[in-house]
């Protein structure tokens, strides 16, 4: 018996951009466009008749209006959102998207409509577009729900730097913004620790996703860079397209950070798990969404060195084989829901750091 595709509702100021998501939507069988809408207000009146299985969403609009509307779909409508981003400037309305419970985004350029567009490029669109909405649909309900921010008035820095005696190691991919929000900001800047992430992610969003969370977080978020003294407090981010190790002591830690040779092949975060599960007695590696097996194998000396693990829980996950690949390979770990992790990372550290 044949499956029924996805019903999916789509919502766009433009009706060119609309025409043309629902043209690509129509390209698989996996999906059905039930409806359309030009704002989210109208949306709201057609989802309770029309019940979708996924959303898109435009942002480009007064965002705020969009942000309202799609905090009353997750309140009275709960439904995986996808935000649509084809102005490419509006990065803090897409993180606040992602706070307010949308699943994923797409940055969608403008020439998509346009026949001239680079026949492949077109295509490679297209097929991120229809990959996004299907892995929205089949994400646990958990990772769609709103989270609640507050700015952070972080205390005066010391006089003098405090380098950190322990590290925590998250590595992250695909659909890992929202699990960052839910976490980095309920992270504790005590307990002699810093914090590295590598996110599997384009840059050209990092700079604006870090300032983003400094504005909701007592840690410190920033850029990692070379040569640089891992400070309690601090946490620092790359891309996968770097490798990042550290060498030095407890309290005296210091990066070390290169163009990796072969970015496409994903091994950034094993490379930096390796070199702390070297250099510490007991690290805490985290691994969450994200394509391919990356962090699986750091993730298992880590644990071997004697440091913890926790794995975000592959039902929560919007791309689930990274966590699935570290859940085969590391016996002891712990395996929780994106919105826990953080209580989880806190409670490791009380017991952890001398």
């Amino acid at each position: 018996m044949k499956k029924k595709p996805y019903k999916v509702l789509v919502i766009n100021q433009s009706a060119t951009i609309r025409h043309a998501i629902i043209t690509i939507f129509k390209s698989s069988d996996a999906l059905e466009v039930i409806g359309e809408a030009e704002n989210g207000y109208k949306a709201l009146i057609k989802i309770p008749k029309l019940q979708p299985d996924v959303i898109t969403l435009d942002i480009t609009e007064p965002y705020e209006k969009s942000l309202t509307a799609l905090k009353r779909i997750m309140i009275f409508h709960p439904t995986p959102v996808v935000i649509i981003d084809h102005c490419l400037k509006t990065s803090s309305a897409i993180f606040d998207a992602l706070a307010y419970g949308a699943v994923d985004f797409l940055a969608l350029s403008l020439p998509v409509v346009n026949t001239t567009l680079d026949e492949k490029a077109l295509k490679k669109q297209q097929e991120q577009l229809i990959k996004k909405v299907f892995l929205a649909v089949m994400v646990n309900n958990s990772a769609f729900q709103y989270i609640p921010l507050k700015a952070d008035k972080k205390s005066s820095p010391p006089q003098q730097k405090e380098g950190c005696k322990n590290l925590v190691i998250l590595g992250v991919g695909e659909g890992g913004y929202g699990a960052l929000l839910k976490i980095v900001p309920k992270l504790s800047a005590a307990y002699s620790t810093a914090y590295i992430i590598i996110l599997y992610e384009t840059s050209n969003y990092l700079k604006s996703f870090i300032q983003y969370l400094n504005h909701f977080s007592s840690v410190k978020v920033q850029t990692t860079s070379n040569n640089t003294l891992l400070e309690t407090g601090g946490c620092y981010m790359s891309t996968g397209d770097e490798y990042v190790t550290i060498h030095g002591k407890k309290g005296d830690l210091l990066t070390y950070v290169s163009p990796a040779p072969f970015s496409s092949r994903r091994g950034s975060i094993d490379m930096l798990m390796f070199s702390v599960s070297e250099a510490l007695e007991n690290p805490l590696g985290v691994i969450l969404s994200g394509e391919g097996n990356d962090g699986a194998e750091g993730l298992e000396e880590i644990v071997r060195a004697g440091g913890g693990a926790i794995i975000q829980s592959p039902s929560n996950c919007l791309y689930d084989s990274m966590a699935l690949s570290a859940l085969n390979l590391c016996e002891e770990k712990i395996v929780v829901a994106d919105r826990e992790i953080a209580t989880e990372i806190n409670n490791f550290l009380i017991y952890s750091v001398n």
